[in-house]
């Protein structure tokens, strides 16, 4: 039997999350779940509130478009949204205005619309139109006075395209949604999210740290133009010169690595040159220091 599909339950459950703005009591002003359908009551024969078990031959919902021939289940491929009142961002908004946005999007064929076969709908509350994307219908009978008909074209109710990327647009365009600032619309007055220890501390104050730091490595120390450059000789600009002095260690390691050292007497005499004699005198031991000493005392009296 005819069923609600899952991509028009996603739109009836978005609008009503927005629009039924009391959702503990029945207000005048609010969207009310009986007033957002899609499956027609037992009555309901033809149209595309009804699914293949309930249409009608020559059904104008099925025999018209390829799409909806092609599509035909036992899914009803309409929406209705009943009256509702808002106040947001500054305006009021009702069933009119909201009819009067999704035509206009519709008549101009925005990306997201064109599943929607046609609405019908009342622009002033006393004349019935249709927006008809196949161009066969301009009107509706009375009912559509007090709610919003939606066609979907069968095809997408089949193949269960998520609908609601229009209807979120209309909230995000009337503020009941709030907009979601892109990080690459990113200003440099943006304050960080994460705490850095400084609470005003901006994208800009980032951006600048960045370059300055970039600056300091490679530039030397006491450069003019710099903005708060180390001082010289502080421990970043010690740090910062051995930083700029590490490739030529690399290379003087690079260098020594292919050399051979395997001439021990060579390397201590080296280290012994290197030393004053106080420090060679210190690190003999007491005993062969005196045996030193005393074969030094006969090589000289002999």
């Amino acid at each position: 039997m005819t069923s609600a599909p899952a991509n028009l339950l996603a739109i009836r459950n978005l609008l009503l999350t927005y629009l039924n703005v009391d959702k503990n009591a029945v207000r005048a002003d609010d969207l009310e779940p009986a007033e957002v359908g899609i499956v027609g009551d037992v009555n309901h024969r033809g149209g595309y509130h009804c699914g293949s078990d309930r249409v009608v031959t020559n059904d104008y919902s099925v025999v018209e478009s390829s799409r909806d021939r092609s599509g035909l289940t036992l899914y009803a491929s309409a929406l209705d949204v009943g009256t509702f009142s808002v106040r947001s961002g500054g305006g009021t908004h009702n069933l009119r205005t909201f009819s009067a946005w999704m035509v206009a999007q519709c008549a101009a064929n925005a990306a997201d619309t064109r599943d929607i076969r046609e609405i019908i709908y009342s622009p002033d509350g006393r004349t019935v139109r249709r927006w008809d994307r196949l161009g066969r219908r301009t009107g509706g009978d009375s009912s559509h006075l007090f709610h919003t008909h939606f066609s979907f074209f069968r095809d997408s109710t089949k193949a269960g395209r998520d609908q609601t990327p229009l209807f979120r647009r209309y909230l995000t365009a009337i503020g009941m949604i709030a907009v979601v600032k892109p990080e690459d619309d990113m200003e440099q007055t943006d304050k960080l999210v994460g705490n850095t220890g400084s609470k005003s501390r901006t994208v800009g104050d980032v951006l600048a740290d960045l370059q300055n730091l970039r600056n300091w490595l490679i530039s030397p120390a006491n450069t003019t133009g710099l903005v708060n450059p180390p001082m010289a000789n502080s421990p970043l600009q010690q740090m910062l010169a051995m930083l700029r002095a590490w490739p030529a260690l690399v290379a003087q390691v690079n260098e020594l690595s292919g050399k051979d050292f395997t001439d021990e007497q060579q390397i201590v005499s080296g280290v012994l040159a290197g030393l004053p004699p106080e420090k060679i005198a210190e690190a003999i031991p007491p005993q062969i220091a005196r045996d030193v000493a005393d074969e030094l005392s006969r090589r000289l009296t002999a």
